[in-house]
């Protein structure tokens, strides 16, 4: 049996959200975003008709569309309005998995012998308008990569269904920049030979582009073929990641206790981006010399960056760190993730912030997390024998 999985994708999601809140923002040009040296996180299809993309710097889409109007962002909303759409669709979905805060993929294989699989998919899209206020795309085919690539192509508010023996007609007259995966540089370097389009890309043979762009090469070769067997994950806030420290001698330095936390976040928040995690529980743990252990724990809008999750990690041990005793353990764990990058959490940031970020997550992956670090959390080891628990769960 052919396996039937969609994609949802809540259209142009942060601009959504806004005008849900404020009807006199529908139908003019939109720019969700920080200030003149920030970027865009979100626009509206007005401003795109002037050539205003995400990720560009708020200077540049001003200069392109001058009468757009700027919104700094909320994420607390966004990330409500996320859940909101979440509970609707799980509680349909037979599975569901959530890859952003935005986007959905659902596996409804077999739903054919009882109700149409289109017709089940738009009903429920039609649930999510009607019960969110919020606009949504999909499209329904044979697996992640055809569907995702399907909503883009169809939106805005065109859902497609792409059958099994449609699949690679509909992918080959398209840009190979569709295909996930295949970001600039992988695209220049394959426009360079002449492979511009899927069809292209596609007739290569499988070694050859391996041999040019390393290990992902077969991957995107398989995309191009509409070949993906990547399961869809049923969607739980279960998951978490989190990192304890057992000191050798109890101790009630705050300084040093303070710059093991910082040193402790940006571990995990490293962590976070590289498996493009995002969190919206921050829970800090001690454990005192007698044993007694506490907690507190705040909810934050959706994020994967050191800055924010510091502020917020030192915020809650100063409220849990209150009967000045000796400390054994001290613990951060990042609960309620969803499938995300950093580029979520832009309202507040700079091009330089974003650059020294991509900078730093680059010399941490390649020489290792220690090789760049703040020097507020220089007092965290992380690969001494304290560091005793580390994991997604």
């Amino acid at each position: 049996m052919a396996r039937a999985i969609v994609h949802m994708d809540l259209d142009t999601f942060f601009v959504s959200c806004e005008r849900l809140t404020n009807s006199e923002l529908d139908g003019i040009p939109l720019i969700i975003g920080g200030g003149d040296r920030g970027v865009v996180a979100s626009c509206s299809y007005e401003a795109r008709r002037f050539g205003v993309r995400s990720a560009m710097p708020i200077h540049m889409a001003m200069k392109l569309c001058p009468q757009a109007k700027i919104i700094k962002g909320d994420m607390e909303l966004y990330s409500q309005l996320s859940h909101n759409v979440t509970q609707v669709i799980q509680e349909k979905a037979p599975i569901m998995e959530k890859a952003s805060i935005d986007e959905f993929y659902l596996d409804i294989t077999g739903m054919d012998k009882f109700h149409g699989s289109y017709k089940w998919t738009d009903e429920l899209a039609q649930s999510v308008i009607k019960e969110t206020g919020l606009p949504i795309s999909f499209s329904l085919s044979i697996n992640k990569t055809v569907s995702k690539i399907a909503t883009g192509e169809g939106k805005p508010k065109g859902n497609l269904e792409i059958p099994e023996g449609n699949v690679q007609a509909f992918l080959n007259p398209l840009s190979i920049q569709k295909i996930p995966m295949v970001g600039n540089v992988t695209f220049q370097l394959l426009s360079r030979i002449g492979v511009r389009t899927i069809q292209t890309l596609s007739e290569m043979p499988a070694e050859v582009l391996q041999q040019m762009i390393g290990k992902n090469g077969l991957d995107i070769w398989k995309k191009a073929n509409g070949i993906d067997h990547t399961p869809v994950e049923p969607y739980t806030e279960r998951k978490s990641i989190s990192t304890e420290h057992t000191f050798s001698q109890d101790t009630i330095d705050i300084i040093m206790l303070k710059s093991i936390l910082i040193g402790m976040v940006e571990k995990l928040a490293f962590q976070l981006r590289s498996e493009q995690w995002l969190t919206s529980t921050i829970t800090v743990k001690i454990r005192y010399a007698n044993f007694d252990t506490e907690t507190k724990q705040c909810k934050i809008a959706y994020t994967s960056a050191d800055h924010i999750l510091t502020k917020n990690v030192m915020e809650l041990f100063d409220k849990v760190y209150q009967r000045r005793m000796r400390l054994r353990l001290i613990g951060i764990r990042f609960s309620g993730l969803v499938r995300g990058t950093y580029q979520i959490d832009l309202f507040e940031d700079t091009e330089e912030m974003l650059s020294l970020y991509a900078a730093m997550d680059k010399m941490k992956s390649r020489y290792g997390f220690d090789a760049v670090m703040r020097c507020a959390g220089a007092s965290f080891k992380p690969n001494n024998k304290d560091e005793i628990l580390k994991r997604i769960k």
